[in-house]
């Protein structure tokens, strides 16, 4: 993982002297979910959005490169239950913390979940629950960084990007959601 995820910009671009921006593909993704839209800066899956309203940033092309087919390809295999860890280049943009909370939530497994606190302590940042959970909220890579598999304290759903219904419809799929309070 590297650094932030705008919503004007899914890939936080930067020029620099050295280097051309690169162009943001995207694919538009028919899910159980709805429409899920994946965006790849052509060698790495930078953002997933759920739905297809936004506005697209100028310059962005609607193409499928390999990125997004394999994004695409394994997206589908985890709905129809036959994959439970994602294999992609992935470069979401936020800050070092983020990334650590990104990072150990790409650790929990399937059909398991943490707490905001259980994701803390695995940081070495015990008491920045909130802090995660903030982080956990700014995921630009929902399902792949299964940020859907963090929960309250108390076992209680919380929110999530796409809604708790979405939420509770992937811990289900995952086979976790019986060991909650949903």
């Amino acid at each position: 993982m590297t650094t932030p995820a705008s919503t004007n910009n899914p890939a936080g671009n930067k020029a620099s002297a050295e280097s051309e921006p690169l162009s943001l593909n995207y694919l538009l993704l028919a899910s159980p979910l709805g429409t899920l839209r994946l965006w790849s800066n052509g060698r790495q899956l930078v953002q997933i959005e759920f739905g297809d309203r936004k506005a697209v940033p100028e310059g962005s092309r609607q193409q499928g490169d390999a990125v997004l087919q394999r994004g695409g390809e394994q997206l589908q295999e985890y709905f129809a239950g036959t994959r439970r860890r994602f294999d992609l280049p992935l470069a979401p943009q936020g800050t070092a913390f983020q990334q650590s909370v990104w990072r150990a939530l790409a650790e929990i497994p399937w059909g398991q979940w943490r707490s905001y606190a259980d994701i803390a302590r695995a940081i070495s940042r015990p008491r920045a629950v909130r802090a995660v959970g903030a982080a956990n909220g700014r995921n630009p890579l929902p399902i792949v960084v299964p940020c859907h598999r963090v929960v309250g304290s108390d076992g209680s759903l919380t929110g999530f990007a796409g809604g708790l219904e979405m939420k509770r419809y992937l811990l289900e799929l995952e086979g976790s959601l019986r060991h909650l309070k949903a």
